[in-house]
This record gives structure tokens, sequence and C-alpha cells, in this order.
């Protein structure tokens, strides 16, 4: 696939003692973020993520508020990936309440987070990180020589966000979401053209995989400690245990004994790390190493077809494990409308009671963590949430230090511009993850 500046090297920076390599404003991320790399002598000597968004406060939010307001103040925390937020909430709260949610109404959950995957990783895919492989500064320039491509993407993300809006009452901060299930769940026959349009998608999904298997992919391995969740029988969406490559292998309930938050002076995000362990990989490469075994055969052999392997430790290839899990989840959502029979109800009915309950589901970008306590009257007492964009901070910036040290040689100008390609593999959502938990207000 033929980029506009394609791998063209400019002047060598030999001779320069000290360089600074930095961009104020990232641009093709969501939210407001800055990169700082310092050089001296060849070596790379400081490496910063800076997020200067104003944190948000999500948590302080939703105390005291009533615990089946969480999925509608929690999708509020991002217009890309509000399913996330809802489902995790959810969940929470039917633990506490004693509720499990199974059959068709656990299926429509399910279809609704395949529309959520489809538009956000087709939007990151294609709009934000495939300009920076061919060499664009943007879609739009990008547009100018691969018009057929760009139409495409925006007719697949349009299918994800129709299937978001259909079952989610709008496609931004969907409001049909409830405790216990759905406010309204569709007919059978409400389903048809939106299967018909999931196909079509499909197909969009495996000539893409193609198309993007000929980027040129900058070679970058590292030894990640890779963190998603797992499902005994199901690529996971909403449940499972969180385990890693490295033996992590436990329930939701025990997420606060083995990581931890801390704050740093460049971030308003909070950092997550793994206790006496540090940074972790969260994300669709995560995932999909961590859940190969359990993708269709199908979606397998379009995978190998692409280049990837069961194992995929390059983050650069991020932009083709995406498109593969757009193609899971047309597959996915096919099956579910296929196999739909109208329940009984749109929810069971959930009583308040007190308790402690976790909920974590995979966002387009990785783990989505909630825990909540909650009081006898349903009065929610305190919250707790861990973005997966915090939780990929940490790693970001090993990345950023590693790849700038193996390609220190490359000319200023091009080594920013694929340390920007670094950050972007991960797709960030710094507005997502600028929530402190504590706020202290000194009255004298």
């Amino acid at each position: 696939m033929k980029g506009k500046n394609g791998s063209a090297a400019t002047k060598s920076p030999k001779g320069k003692k000290t360089r600074t390599v930095k961009v104020d404003y990232l641009a093709r991320v969501e939210g407001e973020g800055a990169m700082y790399v310092r050089i001296n002598d060849a070596k790379v000597e400081d490496v910063k993520l800076k997020i200067f968004e104003p944190p948000r406060f999500f948590e302080a939010f939703l105390r005291g508020r009533d615990f089946r307001e969480a999925p509608d103040i929690t999708a509020r925390i991002c217009g890309i990936c509000p399913i996330a937020y809802q489902m995790s909430s959810v969940h929470a709260m039917e633990e506490i309440c004693g509720v499990k949610i199974e059959g068709p109404l656990r299926d429509l959950r399910r279809l609704i987070y395949c529309g959520e995957w489809i538009e956000s990783h087709v939007l990151h895919a294609f709009m934000l990180h495939a300009p920076d492989f061919l060499g664009y500064e943007s879609a739009i320039h990008m547009a100018k020589d691969h018009k057929d491509l760009v139409k495409m993407a925006l007719r697949m993300k349009k299918a994800g966000n129709e299937l978001m809006g259909f079952l989610g009452g709008r496609e931004i901060h969907p409001i049909n979401v409830k405790v216990g299930g759905f406010y309204r769940v569709p007919t059978r026959s409400e389903l048809k053209p939106l299967r018909d349009e999931m196909e079509w998608t499909r197909d969009a999904a495996l000539e893409s995989l193609k198309i993007f298997s000929k980027l040129d992919i900058p070679q970058f391995k590292q030894d990640y400690e890779f963190v998603g969740m797992r499902h005994p029988k199901e690529y996971p969406f909403n449940e499972g245990r969180l385990v890693s490559n490295r033996g992590l292998d436990i329930p939701l309930s025990e997420f606060e004994n083995v990581f931890e938050e801390e704050h740093v002076e460049h971030s308003t995000a909070l950092h997550c790390r793994i206790k006496e362990r540090g940074n972790y990989f969260v994300g669709p490469q995560a995932r999909y190493n961590l859940n190969y075994d359990l993708l269709p055969d199908d979606v397998k052999s379009a995978a190998k077809e692409a280049g990837l392997g069961p194992i995929s430790r390059n983050p650069f290839e991020s932009i083709l494990v995406r498109l593969v899990e757009i193609l899971y989840s047309c597959v996915e959502a096919i099956r579910i409308m296929d196999a739909y029979e109208e329940p009984d109800a749109p929810a069971v009915e959930v009583e308040p009671r007190a308790g402690t309950g976790y909920g974590c589901s995979e966002a387009p970008r990785g783990i989505c963590f909630h825990r909540y306590r909650v009081d006898s009257d349903g009065k929610i007492v305190d919250a707790w949430i861990v973005p997966p964009t915090s939780q990929n901070q940490k790693t970001i910036e090993s990345d950023l230090w590693h790849f700038a040290q193996k390609y220190v040689d490359l000319p200023d100008k091009q080594l920013q511009w694929q340390c920007e390609q670094a950050i972007r593999n991960y797709d960030p959502c710094i507005s997502c993850s600028v929530h402190f938990l504590n706020l202290t207000v000194d009255r004298t």
C-alpha cells in the first residue's frame, strides 16, 4: 500500500549532542496531551507522555446517587466507548444486588458491544492511525489519494454507530441500558436491516485486512506483560477473570490487591501499575494474545493471511489486530442476531441492597475496571473507576524510551513522526483517563 511520504530518509542528526523531540499538542488522539523526549549524546535521558487535560471527578459525581443512575452517569465519561462504562457499572451493581443476566438479554449486551468495537476501531485504524503509516497529516489529506478506502471506512463506522444507536437509544452516551437489562429490546424483524449491513461490514473488514497487511510496519518488539479478561468459552466483552501472560489469574474482587494507582507530576491521569512488578499492557493486542484460541476459525485464518500469528508483540501491529477484532465483532453480531429470540421482559427486577460490587469489561482500548459500594437504600457510597488509557500510560512511556533509543540516528522530524505513531499504537483516550478519586477541600 503506497503512502505519500513512504520511508524517505532525511538528514542524519549526527554531531548534535543534546536533542529534544517534543510535540506540545498531540494530534489524532482523543483529549489533550503532549510528548517529550530528551536525548543526550545519543542516549535517551528522559521521556514523558504529558497529560494536561483537567480532571473530571466522575467518581465524586456518583457518590450519593441512586445505584440505577450509574449506567447513565458513567456513559458520559466517553463519547467513543460509553458502552464499556455502562457494562462495567451494570455488572458491578448486579453483583451487589445478587442478579445474574442470562439468555437473550446477555446476548444483546454482547451485541451492543460489537457495535462499539466496530465504530471505535474503525475510527482509530482508518482515520487516526493509517495516516501515520501512509505519511499523511490526517484522514482528510489521505482521502485525496485513497478516496475509496476512506469511503469504505465511513460506511463501516456508520454500521457500528447504527448498531449502538438502535440498541442503546442513541449513538453517543446511550440511554437504553439499565441495571437488570434494557428499557426496551428489539424484535427479530427490527434486526434484519442491521444484519444485512453487518454482512457488508464483515466483507469490508476482510478486504481491509488484506489492504493493511501491505503497510510498512516498523520493527519493534518488547517483552510486555499483557493483561486482559478471559472467559472460558468466548472472546471477552463483559465477563471473565483478569489474566496475564505472566501468570496473573484473579477474580475482579482482587484487583485492588494486585494493582495500584500513583500520581506523577506530569499527568493529570493516574498511572496504574502492578504492585512490585510495574507497567503492563491492555487493549486489543492483550486481548488477542490472551484469547486467540477463542476466535472463530475463519477469523484466525484472516489474521494469519494478514501476517499475524497467535502472539503479536509489536505494538505497531495493533492496527492489524484492531481490524481482526472488527471482523470478529461482525461475525459475532451476525451470530447473535441469527439466534435471537425476544425475551419475556426487557429487564429483570432488581432491588437495592448494601454491598460492594466489581465490574470490568473490555473497552476498545482495554480493560475498564469499576468498583462500587452501595448502602441498603441503594445510594452509592463510593466509586472507583480505572480506565484503560491510565493503565497503558507507563507502557507508552516505556515504548517511547526504547523506540527512541533504537532509532536514535533518525533525523528529528522522522523520529518525532514515529514516536507520535508509537503513542497512537495504543489509541489513547485521554479524556477518559483524567479523573482523580480524592478531592480535599480545606476551608478555614
